[in-house]
């Protein structure tokens, strides 16, 4: 039974993560080596609890009981749980050195999960010791708000881990859905066109981006795809389109947008760098 949770990475889908586990009264270990992410991500998690309060969702007691479940730290031996998730960079190098290292201080069944949009799960659990307690857990941002877990069993995956990380998710008030690995999973896989498809609009010169943006949300979708992109933040979008196009061996219908790209190279992120395909400060 898992009562204890590390997330390593502090920044927003990490410290959103956190802040969902010490609400439902887990104990919570936020990793980070940097230790401005940290401070950041303290920042962040108050915020939240203080629009909480402000919508009488929650008191200012229950605000003081979830922050005493939260330990921030950048000491990696604080790090023992009975899962970890990591929310780090998408590169598999930086997860796989990050498992092993957690995997040699905590105990074999400590389960370890990766928050990857879209690196395959088979791929990280490959060089982990006991890879059968390796399994994907993708929270979608703002991750303590946003109901959808997709839990993703790996080759080597074990169906006991698979089950317990669909109870943990449960037990998080989140909706788990199971599957197995595979390029861009569910909702990446199916998404991508839904970004790759508004960017050939504009590149094409068919509608512009505040067209597209109220067009989509007038047919029911929240978002348009340029305001979803610009939340997500253009690197990471940008980096699952590359990592669904290299998977399906360069197919055109995957093709990464030079739109994106561009703004990626300009470091115009999104809501994060303030500027994205909208302005934001």
């Amino acid at each position: 039974m898992i009562k204890k949770v590390c997330v390593v990475g502090a920044g927003t889908m990490g410290s959103g993560i956190a802040l969902t586990a010490a609400q439902n009264g887990f104990e919570v270990v936020l990793f980070d080596i940097n230790e401005n992410v940290l401070e950041s991500a303290k920042l962040l998690i108050g915020k939240n609890l203080d629009f909480l309060i402000s919508k009488e969702k929650i008191s200012e007691a229950q605000k003081t009981v979830i922050l005493q479940h939260l330990l921030f730290t950048t000491n990696a031996d604080e790090c023992l749980a009975d899962i970890v998730i990591e929310a780090i960079v998408e590169k598999l190098e930086a997860k796989e050195k990050i498992f092993i290292s957690l995997a040699a201080i905590n105990a074999p069944s400590t389960i370890l999960a990766s928050n990857t949009s879209s690196l395959s799960i088979t791929a990280i659990q490959k060089n982990i010791p006991s890879p059968g307690r390796v399994v994907g857990m993708h929270f979608f941002n703002p991750a303590n708000v946003m109901k959808l877990v997709e839990v993703v069993k790996g080759a080597q995956t074990d169906d006991a881990t698979a089950s317990e990380v669909m109870q943990l998710c449960l037990d998080l008030k989140k909706t788990p859905v199971l599957c197995n690995d595979a390029p861009g999973f569910i909702v990446n896989r199916v998404a991508r066109h839904y970004y790759l498809e508004a960017m050939k609009l504009v590149e094409q010169k068919i509608a512009t981006i505040e067209n597209v943006d109220a067009a989509m949300e007038a047919a029911g979708f929240k978002m348009g795809p340029f305001r979803l992109m610009d939340l997500i933040g253009m690197d990471i979008n940008y980096a699952v389109s590359e990592s669904v196009y290299a998977a399906f061996d360069n197919a055109e219908r995957f093709r990464p947008s030079p739109i994106q790209k561009e703004k990626v190279e300009k470091g115009e992120l999104g809501k994060k760098t303030g500027k994205g395909f909208y302005q934001y400060s």
